[in-house]
C-alpha cells in the first residue's frame, strides 16, 4: 500500500491528508511534506489521519518530529483520527498526553488547545 498525501488550508491551520500506510517505507514522504510545510511558513498542521490503514513506529517518529518543528515556531500539530485501531498505539506509547487528538477536521481546526 502507498501513502497519499494532500494538503489544504482552512482557516489559519493547513490540513494534511492522509491515506494509506505510514511505515518504514512511505514515513520519508510524509516527513518531506511537513518539513516543506514549516519551511514555507505554516506553524498551524492539523494531520487528517481518517484515511490511514497502518501506522508504525516509524510513522509516529515522523509526527513526533513534525510537532517539534512546529513548537520551534510557537506552532501546533493536531491529530484528527477516530479509528480504534490508531488510536490504541497512540495511547499504547503514551503519545495521546502529547498531542491534541480530535475526531473531525472541523473540531481540529476550531480547537484551541
Amino acid at each position: 500500500m502507498d501513502l497519499s498525501l494532500s494538503t489544504r488550508t482552512v482557516g489559519d491551520r493547513t490540513v494534511v491528508e492522509v491515506g494509506g500506510e505510514i511505515d518504514v517505507y512511505t514515513a520519508p514522504k510524509l516527513r518531506e511534506q511537513l518539513v516543506e510545510l514549516v519551511n514555507d511558513g505554516s506553524y498551524h498542521l492539523v494531520v487528517d489521519m481518517e484515511g490511514v490503514d497502518f501506522l508504525d513506529s516509524t510513522g509516529l517518529g515522523v509526527l513526533v518530529g513534525g510537532l517539534k518543528r512546529v513548537r520551534a515556531h510557537e506552532g501546533s500539530l493536531r491529530l484528527v483520527c477516530n479509528q480504534e485501531r490508531i488510536l490504541k498505539i497512540f495511547r499504547i506509547t503514551g503519545l495521546t498526553k502529547v498531542f491534541p487528538i480530535h475526531t473531525t477536521v472541523e473540531e481540529a481546526v476550531a480547537a484551541t488547545d
